[in-house]
């Protein structure tokens, strides 16, 4: 299984949710969004797994069962995006978290060097705030 993605993401993340938590046997998960038409399989195939429910499709490697990005559902105000696992790419230490969501969740010796903390995830009606900071940041 092989994948890439063009351009430079348009945010990343760390999601200290149970789910992450669990899907990664860590403390949370590190992401790189970049826009769906961005992300490309270029040998073998996905499958859906995880968590399963309506607003999430977690793709895993069929061979090694590695979670290597999640897909959302479109939404008013979000953006079409992919949430890539920033530790599948080349780099990973480039992908300092700007943002971390669901510190609800977290567990309580976490710490993380995000910009912007969220108790939940952020309102679609956030996300443009935080695109365009992130891009003026990250150059």
């Amino acid at each position: 299984m092989r994948f890439e993605v063009g351009g430079k993401p348009v945010l990343t993340m760390a999601c200290h949710c149970t789910g992450c938590q669990r899907m990664t046997s860590s403390a949370f998960s590190l992401s790189a969004m970049y826009p769906v038409d961005q992300l490309r399989v270029v040998a073998g195939e996905t499958v859906i797994g995880g968590l399963h429910g309506a607003d999430l499709q977690h793709h895993f490697c069929g061979h090694c069962m590695s979670w290597l990005f999640t897909r959302f559902p479109a939404a008013a105000g979000r953006p079409d995006v992919v949430n890539v696992r920033a530790t599948m790419l080349d780099g990973a230490r480039d992908f300092r978290p700007f943002i971390e969501c669901c510190t609800k969740e977290m567990l309580p010796w976490v710490k993380t060097p995000a910009v912007h903390s969220f108790e939940a995830f952020p309102l679609p009606s956030e996300y443009p705030a935080l695109l365009a900071e992130f891009v003026a940041v990250s150059g």
